[in-house]
């Protein structure tokens, strides 16, 4: 590793035992390098900011930048901290992993199946990796970490990490994350990490103090002052922020966070062109955006660019007609949901250049001519259970059989599918918002999630109001944490057999879709179908209580009926409700 390659932060050149220090700090007129227990040793200002220097020392070392004013601070791109994000930070020798599937080249964006979790609820880096095989059993082949970045405290959802290059301590160490990363390779499975770089949590990163060129007071997001990414320095950050991740830890791909909160989107075409340049040319490397801008351009494919979009159209559409619920982003879906969801299975996007009145604007761009991998379809994730009020899971809001009827949907589709944790057990307990700050912003989080929530139905200013779950209490975290139940097993032999179904019919089909038609059947009943060579595969899923009619050629072959009633009365030219069916016909055949 060369200081030309990552020039932020300490980088150990083991042959030596010297560990040569950058930190670029604009604001200061002069930097310190402190290592525990010694005296501080004046580092060389440089070009454009840069402060460096080069000690004898090892892996294990603390160590913390002191400012001209005395303040100590954290190094920004520290690799791991000895506490939380305000303790020591740790020089790490990435070369010194004994990697068990080293030849490990990942696998083919068709073939993902991603399973979202957050690592603190399941037992850190330790417990995910004694939870592999089962997932890799139940047909996943790429898990999906949450932020794991280092926070403030011990409990966050990760989207406060304050030092992006850290795990966090609270998860385990450093070899610990490799461990897993390895372990699942060894089964198969991809590993996908989710990282934000639209914003730093609001505890723990001193970048103002010495380095406040990384932001632009003339624009400002949800959580304070813009990341200011027309800065060469800044944008270097984060692409070897990424490069940190999938080479030192062997990362499969990225998620990157609400990147429509990234005010220069010129960067997300460098990033993903310099990041693909980056990586040996072998492995598959996926990129993935969770963009409210529905931005179609970033995934086209004409360049360098990203792989998917979670998409949220496709979520809210499912989610309205298995809930009716309407208020917040779920107003822009009430009306019409069936139509917006028959869109969405076929051209991916639901607003595609359209005026939405919940952001006030139009959004999106057309997507039609997308492949239908460009999209990440689900029908629980981290936000849209997490930022309700009290975390409720889906299967806690519609009817059992509606549900499984909208899962089918999602794992036979075109698009890739996403399953929450604890989602295969038919976990019921919620998924709640948590934190642990100090007292000050504990309470400022608090006041925020009542104020937030006070606009929706149920939460008058009344003594007969609900209570918010309170997220710096420990309990809430506990509550988080999805238990098997008597149906567990039911829950995962359901799962598994439609992803033996996707690996069979739908998987092999998927790099060669061309012609995608759908139609609404029904309130609640949708049929879509895409063409794949000279095969049709047809998917019909009621979501509502009564049955609907439909019809579908002769030569069809059922590949697979949400029960035996379903089945039966598929054949009479009925899709009864709270079912789900995939045919498959050759072309040329009468369509429905």
């Amino acid at each position: 590793m060369t200081a030309a390659r990552f020039p932020f932060g300490a980088q150990l050149h083991a042959a030596t035992g010297m560990v040569f220090f950058r930190l670029w700090a604009p604001n200061c007129t002069a930097v310190s390098l402190l290592l525990e227990g010694q005296e501080p040793v004046p580092m060389n200002a440089v070009r454009a900011g840069w402060y460096e220097v080069q000690v004898p020392c090892a892996a294990g070392a603390r160590y913390k930048f002191r400012l001209a004013d005395g303040t100590d601070v954290p190094d920004p791109a520290s690799r791991q901290q000895q506490d939380d994000a305000h303790g020591w930070s740790i020089v790490v020798d990435h070369d010194a992993y004994p990697w068990q599937h080293p030849d490990w080249q990942g696998r083919p964006w068709s073939e993902a199946v991603i399973y979202e979790l957050h690592v603190g609820v399941c037992g850190g880096f330790k417990g995910v990796t004694a939870n592999l095989p089962e997932l890799a059993a139940l047909g996943v082949t790429a898990i999906e970490l949450m932020p794991i970045a280092q926070f403030p405290g011990t409990r966050n959802w990760g989207y406060d990490g304050a030092l992006p290059f850290a795990p966090a301590v609270a998860y385990g160490t450093p070899d610990e994350l490799k461990e897993l990363i390895d372990t699942a390779h060894g089964l198969g499975l991809m590993v996908l990490l989710d990282v934000v770089y639209n914003h730093f949590g609001p505890d723990g990163n001193f970048l103002h103090l010495f380095a406040s060129d990384f932001f632009r007071e003339d624009r400002s997001t949800g959580w304070g002052a813009a990341i200011d990414f027309r800065r060469r320095q800044v944008r270097d950050f984060f692409i070897e922020n990424a490069l940190h991740w999938l080479n030192d830890y062997r990362f499969d791909g990225l998620r990157l966070d609400a990147v429509h909160a990234i005010d220069d989107p010129d960067y997300l075409f460098e990033f993903a062109r310099t990041v693909r340049g980056s990586v040996a040319p072998e492995r598959h490397i996926h990129l993935i955006v969770e963009n409210e801008d529905n931005c179609a351009s970033l995934l086209d494919g004409a360049s360098p660019s990203f792989d998917a979009q979670w998409n949220d159209d496709g979520h809210h559409c499912l989610h309205v007609l298995l809930t009716g619920e309407h208020e917040g982003y779920y107003a822009d879906y009430a009306v019409t949901p069936a139509e917006k969801l028959a869109r969405c299975l076929a051209e991916g996007f639901v607003y595609q250049g359209e005026h939405s009145e919940h952001c006030g604007r139009t959004r999106g761009e057309p997507s039609k001519a997308l492949r239908s991998t460009a999209f990440v379809l689900f029908l629980q994730n981290h936000d849209h259970i997490g930022n309700r009020a009290f975390g409720e899971r889906l299967l806690t809001l519609c009817r059992a059989d509606a549900f499984r009827a909208a899962a089918a949907l999602v794992l036979l589709s075109p698009q890739i599918p996403l399953l929450f944790m604890g989602e295969e057990d038919g976990a019921r307990e919620p998924f709640l918002f948590f934190t642990d700050h100090h007292p000050q912003l504990a309470e400022q989080v608090r006041v925020g999630r009542i104020e937030e929530f006070s606009k929706f139905e149920g939460f008058a200013d009344s003594a007969d109001s609900p209570t918010l779950p309170d997220p710096n209490e420990p309990t809430t975290f506990a509550a988080s944490v999805p238990q098997p139940t008597a149906e567990s097993a039911l829950w995962r032999a359901f799962y598994g057999s439609l992803l033996a179904l996707r690996r069979e019919h739908v998987m092999p089909s998927l790099a060669g879709i061309g012609q995608r038609e759908s139609a609404v059947l029904g309130r609640a009943a949708v049929s879509v179908g895409w063409l794949s060579g000279n095969t049709w595969l047809r998917l019909y899923a009621n979501l509502d209580e009564a049955p609907v009619e439909f019809e579908m050629a002769p030569s069809a072959k059922l590949l697979y009926a949400s029960s035996d009633e379903a089945e039966s009365d598929a054949a009479k030219g009925l899709l009864i409700g709270s079912s789900t069916l995939l045919f498959s016909m050759q072309a040329g055949t009468p369509k429905a």
